[in-house]
């Protein structure tokens, strides 16, 4: 099958729109279960009535794991701020409401944050095994309710499409605290604009009732487990200092 050029090349996958609809092909080094696991995910989330392109069939293709899913025509908010930089505040506003409409479920029959992050924070480099116990430590202390967090929720994550707004991506999503979903939103934004990060921040703690406080918690835990992930446009030492001040000052 000639697939094409893809259309957005990321971590873990290489996406493509061919008849119409978006393939998702994954790179080889993934598990098995990779993609069942997503698709799985993503069924759930649409399940909820959230607004997520539907997923047509999981399979192979020339060997390499892959979804079928609905193409959804429009553009990301991500794209649509970077043209219409005045206009930033009211869409950080939509896309903070979508969030919240994300976190109003209960996820229970997915991945646990909690095992993922502790999963994450075992496996992330260039973190002495002392400061990994004492960030364990804390994962240990958090408590709250399983709520449906995406995981990897910014701007570029979601397509304007005529009067709706599709939520994409949804392999890291788990059952699990929203401050830290919110946190890691923040810290996605801010590897790009702080002054954007600022306004989200300012707009979550102003729609949830939270104050920054309580998100800043999880700013040590979000941020190591980030450090596993290998994205080669994150700087690692921004990540280590963010864990070595909350380690060293709380």
């Amino acid at each position: 099958m000639n697939l094409g050029t893809p259309i957005a090349i990321g971590n873990t996958a290489k996406v493509y729109l061919y008849e119409n609809k978006i393939v998702k092909v994954f790179n080889d080094n993934l598990p098995d279960m990779e993609s069942i696991n997503e698709a799985y995910k993503q069924k759930m989330a649409y399940s909820c009535g959230l607004s997520v392109p539907k997923v047509m069939d999981v399979t192979k293709i020339e060997g390499k794991q892959a979804i079928i899913m609905e193409y959804i025509e429009g553009k990301t908010i991500g794209a649509i701020i970077s043209n219409n930089i005045e206009q930033a505040e009211h869409y950080m506003n939509i896309c903070v409401d979508v969030q919240q409409r994300i976190h109003q479920n209960e996820a229970r029959s997915i991945e646990q944050m909690s095992e993922k992050l502790s999963r994450q924070i075992e496996n992330a480099p260039n973190l002495e095994n002392k400061l990994k116990l004492v960030l364990l430590g804390k994962l240990d202390m958090m408590t709250f309710e399983k709520r449906l967090c995406h995981g990897d929720f910014h701007p570029f994550n979601l397509i304007m499409s005529e009067n709706r707004v599709v939520i994409i991506d949804w392999v890291d999503s788990s059952a699990g605290d929203l401050r830290a979903d919110i946190y890691r939103t923040y810290l996605l934004c801010s590897q790009f604009s702080e002054e954007l990060a600022k306004m989200y921040m300012h707009l979550c703690c102003e729609k949830y009732g939270l104050s920054k406080d309580e998100i800043f918690q999880w700013a040590p835990i979000i941020a190591a487990a980030r450090l596993s992930e290998g994205v080669s446009s994150e700087n690692s030492e921004r990540l280590i200092e963010i864990v070595n001040y909350y380690c060293t000052t709380n």
